[in-house]
């Protein structure tokens, strides 16, 4: 038995002894035909980065809160956060094998790698963002400014110009669960480092609880998850002074009544895949083209958080949900940085 299917029958053994998951997660099987129905083409021009001959995958299951999937395709290997357990875990993709990549982890959320192949992490218990040096000791990059505590950062991406964005919402100081309960000192801003001085500047304080952000494949845009609002919107900034700073905010998608967007990740031909919830029939990533209109949905038994793309190719979407993380070979790459 491949190693991948031994493990997808563990999981379905602890999924079994949750007596309380709802019948749709309990349940879930992968699709026994191509193409997989849960993929789904809502707009024509969706089909081309569908493949009629890949379906969705569970390939681990049984975190409390997945999110901040990264690809080290150095080791074809993918770290992932569970938040709540306080660890970043691990999944080899020639072996399909599962295991602690760091614990504790100071309840890490949102990661990525920067251009020199290292580690980036928000780490809600020290209220910063840390790198991991390819010697395995950690630096942290930010954890104040103005001299006052960062809030909570939550997810993170990484220009050409090696500058480190991040959003900082206070969701890891609100309670015990995901962090610690703190008062926060500063608004909820995004942020950028400078990559040669380390200089650390808000581009925007005007996000309500920013979320997800991610850059469009010529970086001359930038687009952040404002959380704090219902429904919940996807700005867009205009990238300007060199890639220093922000300018002309705009919603760009605005989430129906019940949506619940995330973390995303963004592809060459500029296609946002979006981590989507909240319940059923939201919950799963749901795509949109570079004019914002929505194109394809993956459906997943679990509200999806965040998303990355990996492989060999680059042509593998891994989505963190709820207590799981599935992929999907598509036919398209995801842009660096993110």
């Amino acid at each position: 038995m491949h190693a991948s299917r031994r493990h997808f029958v563990a999981a379905a053994g602890a999924a079994a002894a949750v007596a309380a998951a709802p019948r749709a997660f309990a349940a879930w099987e992968p699709s026994l035909r191509y193409p997989d129905p849960s993929v789904q083409i809502l707009d024509p021009s969706f089909a081309k980065y569908r493949l009629a001959l890949a379906s969705v995958e569970r390939i681990a299951h049984g975190m409390r809160w997945c999110e901040g999937p990264a690809w080290f395709g150095d080791g074809r290997y993918l770290v992932w956060s569970d938040i709540p357990n306080n660890r970043i875990m691990r999944w080899d993709e020639e072996t399909g094998r599962v295991s602690i990549f760091r614990k504790p982890s100071n309840f890490a959320n949102g990661n990525t790698r920067d251009r020199q192949g290292r580690l980036l992490s928000c780490e809600h218990d020290t209220r910063r963002v840390s790198r991991t040096e390819h010697d395995g000791t950690i630096t942290t990059i930010a954890d104040k400014f103005d001299g006052k505590p960062l809030n909570s950062p939550n997810d993170i991406v990484v220009k050409s110009d090696d500058s480190i964005w991040f959003t900082d919402p206070p969701f890891g100081i609100l309670g015990n669960y995901e962090g610690h309960t703190a008062t926060p000192e500063l608004p909820t801003n995004v942020y950028r480092v400078d990559g040669r001085s380390g200089q650390i500047t808000v581009v925007t304080g005007d996000i309500n609880r920013p979320n997800g952000l991610a850059f469009s494949p010529d970086e001359a845009k930038l687009y952040v998850v404002e959380a704090a609002v219902t429904p919940r919107v996807i700005h867009v900034f205009d990238v300007i002074d060199n890639g220093t700073r922000l300018a002309n905010k705009r919603p760009f998608i605005t989430a129906q009544p019940g949506e619940t967007p995330d973390g995303f990740r963004v592809d060459v031909d500029g296609n946002l895949w979006c981590g989507w919830g909240m319940g059923d029939p939201h919950d799963g990533v749901m795509v949109f083209d570079a004019a914002g209109k929505r194109i394809g949905k993956i459906v997943l038994p679990e509200r999806c958080a965040n998303v990355c793309f990996g492989g060999v190719k680059r042509n593998r979407l891994f989505m963190a949900a709820s207590h799981s993380v599935y992929s999907l070979y598509v036919n398209t790459q995801g842009v660096k940085g993110g």
